[in-house]
Parts: C-alpha cells; structure tokens; sequence
C-alpha cells in the first residue's frame, strides 16, 4: 500500500519486518512489511524508513508502491512519480526515464480490455476491503490465457516456496469478445486494471475529463414550515449545548439564514477525497524536505533553540497527527488548495455533526451529508493512539473552543480514552517532582489542545531573543522559576505529549506554500506562491498572507496590475508574507464558497463549507449543510 503507517496491521503476517520472501524477476527482492515486528532500534526515525536505489528515492519501506517503483527502475529504467495512494496510478499518463529525464507514455486499460495485460505491466486494485484507503498495486510478469502471475510487496509476508519467482497467481479469462478477464481473490475488492507503458491508447480506459460544470456547487433551500421554531439540537449533549451556548438556541449556523444549504456532486466529492489524499502526502513530503534544509527552515520563523525538537517530534511521530483541515477554491475552473490547517484546526463539529443534524431536522435529506462519517474516523484515529492514561484537553475560554473540544472529546472517549477539559492554565500547577498537574493532582503526561502552537512560541519569543539559545533551553526545563506553568510549559515540556504534534508548525506555516511550488511545479491543486513578489503574479493578481496567521487575519487581495480588492486586518502585520495566485472562490448571489476537506491519521474524513460576502472567509463565516447528491441531479 503507498501511504507510510508503520503501525500498519496486516492479518497474514508470519516474517519479520525486512525478511527477503523472494526474488523477483530481473533479481529484485521483496521484503516483509509486517509493522507490528519492526525493530524500532534499527528503524528509529521516517528517515529509516525511506528506501532508496542510486540515490533516487522508491518510497517507504516496503510498501507496495515502493516495490513496484523499484522493480520497474531496475528493470525497465523509469518510475512513475509520486502518487498519494496505489490506486491512483491508474490515472497516471507517464513515467519518467531517470537517464535522462524525459518521460514515456502510459495507457490504462480496465479489467476485461481487448488489450490484455503484458509482463511489465502494473495490476492496480481500488481502495477498499482488504486494501482500504490505498488500494493496492502489483507487477504482472507472466501472462497466459487462464491465468498471470504477478510480484507484489505488502499483500503477506510469508517466504516463497523454494524455486518460485512470483508471489501469486490469478485465475484470469478471455471472453467471446476478446476481453481479458482477472479474478480478484477478494470478494470485497475491485480490481481497477493494468497500467501498460505504451503509446497506443486503442482499448484503454475511458478518462474523459468530467464535465466542468459537476464542480459548481448549488445552492438550494428547504420549506420552511415551523421547523425553526422547535429545537434541533440536544442540550442534553455536552457539546451541542456548548454550540447553543455560542449562536442561540434558534441557529442553523452561524448566520442564522434557516433555510439554504449546499450541493456537491458525486464527481466532485471523489475530486476534493483524490485531492485531500495526494496534498496530505505533498505536505508531508515537503515537511520533511524543509526539514532536511536549514537555510529553508529559517523561513519559518521558528526560534532556533527548538530545531532540535521539531526534528526530533518529526522523526518519531510522523504517523501521530489526528486531524487535519484543507482550504480549497472549487469551481468549473478548478480545484485548489489554499491552505492546510494541520496544527489546532476548527470546524469539526459543523462537519460532523451540525450540519448533517440540520438536515434531519429541516428536510433536507436528498443524497447524503458530505460529513457523515468524521465522527466515526476520529474515533478510529484516537483508538490507534499511542494515549495511555489520561489525555487532557486544553483550550482557552472561549465559546467555540470549547464546543469544539467538547465534539472532539465525545470520540476520545468513545475510544475508550479517559479525558478531562482544562480551560486555561489556572487548573494547572508544579507537582511535587516538577511535573505539571491538574487540580486532582493528575501528571500532564497527553494533551489535546486547541491552542495553535504559535501561543506558545510567542510567549517564548516574548521572554528570550531569538540568538538566546541558554535562556530559551531554561525556558523549556520547567524549572518552576514560575509560581504557576504557563502554556509553554506544558506544550514543550519534555514528559508531555501532544496532540496535534510539535512539526505540525510546518505543513501550518504559509512559508510551506513556495516550497511546495518548488517541489510540484504547476501541479494542478497548488497556487503559484512565491517569497517575493513576482512579476507573474503582479500582472495575473495575487494574495499577500503572513506566513504565519489565523481566521484569515492580515490578508490583502490584489488584482490584476495590484489593484487592492480586499484586506483584512488583524495581528499579524508585522510577520514575513508570502505571495500566493490569486483564484477566487465561486460566487452563489452574494456569498463566496470555500470548499473545506478533513483528514483524519492523513486521509480524507468528511468535507463542508464555509460561506461568506467577503473575499476573504473570515472566523465568523457561515458553515451550511452541505449534500452530496448524484451528478445526474446537477
């Protein structure tokens, strides 16, 4: 499978992690990727887990993704490029010759094609059953008329039989028509096709583009006949209480219009799903780039005395992050990605719960609700924690804080997590070994915070300059040189781990922006955004934001020839900016709509949106249900 976890569980697992099982054709070994045997002596860090050939790198240790990369480098000479799940190399249209850069053309051809599978082709399974989330990807190396064989890394780890030179054979079929048929030995699993380095499309799969128009969303509205008068949320449920407390017990959201709400079609969902997959994994892999480059680093304003442990939270909890937010632009031009919001992001509960308790109530009910299963996967996400003991939720005394900690505590402690709620620092103080406590003397050992770690550093900026690296360190001891702890010292304190991790600054920080256009220029989810401002951006119209900023604070939207259309104002004036393309967000009468997409343990969980007469969406914008109906309905 392509997405790395070494927590990863497979069933059939009987060799240790990296055993050699067998050789492959073209002499390439396949390894074990049992996780539940990894030595983690051996493989302490992310970077442990990276493989390589000739210094070009495969993919993780020892994912199917990454031995199917290796075999066809070592095998053929090319690779196809990154991909945030196996099942998108189907949708791949070339492969790169590492001797000199240039790229071939790839075909895809689904199960049952007149072109029938070749040795060398890649076999590709969607997501889902015994390959959820990732699919799963193969090499084909024999073909016959009732059966081919193929390798594969991560299917199981077992050795192969002495002699043998592939990991499975599948039963396969040729029809009256001509059409090649395999069988999918799981019965909850689709076999997409094979991938065929070739230049003739004839037979291959139909990858027509959608039409433009499915990435529109339509505004509807209900009938409203006395449903605003009765109550629709629970104050007998901790945290809709909490969300009553904020808006009125008469609220649909946060603007109070009762009777509008939001479609998106079939085919644009599964885009904002493929998009909120691939940008996790570009994120990711530009964190750890920026990680490896000093000079990159600086960009990020981070004091330096903590460098060492932003490395040392990305190397040994890379796999940790819970939940995570995208901000998108959507449209018949596009999508793309305007942020991430992986460090204290908000709005979960108006996904995950509000807005699909809307639509029950007030009749909307065609399709389904685009956030209907968030809730269930932070209940996932937080049963395979590492959280032993009790976790504590910190967050600051504010009305939508503490609804929003309040959600997130529901699936804690349906996860079988014990949690308690402290708001602000004053339930907390020294213990008697120096170990911060609460007011029933609990030991902080787990926090979930909706602080944004930036509190955190302003308060270190705030007491030791940046070229202090002494007093910082001190700063860090929790030497109770304080009466009381303060936020940094329960965040960065050595015995406390926390949720979301410390190197979430990263992938948070508007400074990763640029680094990713370096990294995948012209992709087609990123904006061009540059350290300085370009000519190119000057002419097309551009965003200015603060690298690092919250609730659209700071921002100035400039025209073509920079003409200011809009600016906010806020705190953040005086940090670094970057300067990002502007694409603007679709317009529905008065209100522009940004798409917003969660991950959940780096995947996609649920989507809603925000609306707003600004430009620029702003903490106090509406969220209103959102529906995901069929695109015939569009």
């Amino acid at each position: 499978m392509s997405s790395f976890d070494p927590k990863e569980r497979n069933q059939k697992a009987s060799e240790k992690f990296g055993t050699l099982l067998g050789m492959a054709p073209g002499n390439v070994p396949i390894y074990s990727s049992d996780y539940s045997t990894v030595d983690e002596e051996e493989l302490s860090s992310r970077h442990t887990y990276r493989s390589y050939v000739d210094d070009i790198f495969m993919g993780y240790k020892w994912q199917c993704v990454e031995f199917a990369r290796r075999w066809l480098y070592i095998n053929k000479g090319y690779i196809f490029n990154d991909v945030a799940m196996a099942y998108d190399i189907f949708n791949l249209d070339s492969v790169r010759v590492i001797a000199d850069n240039t790229t071939l053309p790839l075909h895809s051809f689904s199960n049952g094609s007149k072109r029938h599978p070749e040795p060398g082709s890649l076999l590709i399974w969607e997501e889902g059953g015994e390959f959820e989330e990732t699919g799963h990807v193969a090499i084909i190396t024999e073909v016959f008329s009732d059966k081919i064989r193929i390798v594969e890394q991560n299917e199981n780890h077992n050795i192969w039989p002495e002699g043998q030179n592939y990991s499975r054979e599948l039963r396969a079929k040729i029809d009256s028509t001509g059409g090649y048929w395999i069988e999918c030995t799981y019965h909850d699993v689709t076999l997409l096709g094979w991938v065929i380095q070739t230049g003739s499309s004839e037979h291959s799969y139909d990858s027509t583009p959608a039409k433009k128009e499915l990435f529109n969303l339509i505004k509807k509205e209900v009938k409203i006949d006395g449903q605003a008068n009765r109550p629709w949320l629970n104050i007998a449920n901790a945290d809709e209480a909490a969300y009553i407390e904020s808006y009125g017990p008469e609220i649909k959201d946060r603007k109070g219009n009762p009777n509008q709400y939001f479609c998106i079609s079939e085919t644009a969902i599964k885009e904002v799903k493929h998009a909120t997959n691939e940008l996790h994994a570009m994120f990711m892999h530009a964190t750890d780039y920026v990680l490896q480059n000093e000079d990159l680093l600086e960009k990020f304003c981070i004091p330096k005395p903590l460098w060492a442990k932003l490395h040392k939270s990305w190397n040994n909890r890379r796999n940790e992050m819970i939940t995570g937010r995208f901000d998108f632009a959507m449209s018949q031009d596009g999508l793309k990605v305007y942020e991430y919001n992986a460090d204290s992001a908000s709005c979960y509960m108006e996904c995950g719960k509000i807005q699909k308790k809307w639509s029950k109530h007030f009749g909307s009910n065609e399709g389904r609700c685009a956030g209907e299963k968030l809730h269930s996967r932070l209940i996932e996400a937080w049963k395979d924690s590492d959280v032993s003991g009790v976790l504590h939720i910190l967050l600051d005394d504010d009305l939508e804080e503490t609804y929003h900690a309040l959600f997130m505590r529901s699936a804690i402690e349906e996860a079988g997590i014990e949690c308690k709620i402290i708001k602000g620092m004053k339930g907390l103080h020294w213990g008697e070994a120096g170990e911060i406590v609460d007011n029933d003397g609990t030991p902080i050992r787990w926090v979930w915070k909706t602080w944004a770690w930036e509190t955190a550093l302003d308060q270190i900026r705030e007491e030791c300059s940046e070229d202090e690296s002494d007093s910082v360190n001190s700063l860090l001891k929790n030497t109770k040189k304080h009466s009381s702890p303060r936020l940094v010292d329960t965040l960065l304190g050595d015995n406390v781990l926390v949720y979301e991790p410390f190197w979430t600054l990263i992938p948070s920080n508007k400074a990763i922006l640029p680094i990713l256009w370096s990294l995948y220029p012209l992709h087609p989810y990123l904006l061009n955004s540059s350290f300085i401002l370009t000519e190119e951006l000057r002419q097309s119209g551009y965003v200015s934001k603060p690298i690092v900023g919250r609730c659209g604070a700071n921002i100035k939207v400039f025209g073509a020839n920079e003409s200011l259309l809009h600016k906010t104002e806020g705190q953040f004036e005086e940090r670094d900016h970057i300067y990002q393309e502007l694409f603007k967000l679709q317009k529905i009468d008065n209100d522009n709509i940004q798409m917003q997409s969660f991950t959940v343990s780096g995947f996609y969980g649920g989507a809603g949106i925000r609306i707003d007469p600004s430009m620029i969406v702003a903490s106090g914008s509406d969220l209103p249900s959102l529906r995901v109906i069929a695109d015939d309905n569009f």
